[in-house]
């Protein structure tokens, strides 16, 4: 048995958790964060199951908290950025990824039960989460996407600026990521509820628009 601390190096996922333990203990990162990545992973799987949704975006928001912004908290501690103002716009930033990458995948989500868009939002416009796909086409089903992307857009215009307090390749990096993502945003938006039966992709053509914008992100964070 191993003491607190330590790895089971008789364990067969020893060749994981040794690495891990030595990367927490080397660089004094939050152990809280990785145990919020993996209650979140248990809740993905437990809601698939379930084939149970989320009732509102505060309850959807709250499964990114868990998800997506640990990831971002874990990278600001490794450039040793730990104040509040970057924190919260890292996990604006991530949650906006996150979404976003909810709003890409509905083609291979809803078939498999999965559904990201609030319930309250979809009884608003008299959708249901298995009807979804047959719906897809309609203008309810459109405004539904077109609100999605509405209010991911504007999380992720709020925080961006955190692009400016990350120094070097990192937050040339970040850069990229946010204006990848927000092309994807464009295409979701030209599909709307045609997302449901198509997944938009980047091509190589985008490459040029994102670099473009990438350029054009100055110190006011200009975004699309």
């Amino acid at each position: 048995m191993a003491s607190q601390g330590q790895v089971n190096t008789e364990s067969p996922w020893a060749w994981v958790f040794g690495p891990l333990a030595h990367t927490l203990q080397n660089f004094e990162l939050p152990v809280q964060l990785l145990h919020d990545l993996l209650d979140a992973f248990v809740q993905d799987v437990e809601k698939t199951r379930d084939a149970q949704g989320y009732a509102d975006t505060a309850e959807l928001r709250d499964y990114c908290r868990r998800s997506a912004n640990p990831v971002g908290r874990l990278l600001l501690h490794l450039y040793g950025i730990s104040d509040d103002k970057s924190l919260a716009q890292s996990d604006g930033v991530c949650t906006a990824l996150q979404l976003i990458n909810f709003l890409q995948d509905p083609s291979r989500d809803l078939p498999r039960g999965r559904c990201y868009f609030p319930q309250d939002a979809m009884e608003a416009l008299q959708l249901r989460s298995d009807n979804l796909l047959s719906d897809a086409g309609t203008s309810t089903a459109n405004a539904l996407v077109l609100q999605s992307c509405q209010a991911t857009r504007q999380l992720m215009q709020s925080s961006v600026a955190l692009v400016h307090r990350i120094p070097g390749r990192a937050g040339s990096e970040l850069r990229f990521v946010i204006q990848g993502a927000l092309r994807v945003l464009d295409k979701v938006e030209r599909l709307q509820s045609q997302v449901f039966k198509q997944r938009p992709r980047l091509r190589w053509w985008d490459a040029p628009i994102i670099f473009w914008r990438v350029l054009r992100m100055t110190d006011k964070a200009t975004i699309r």
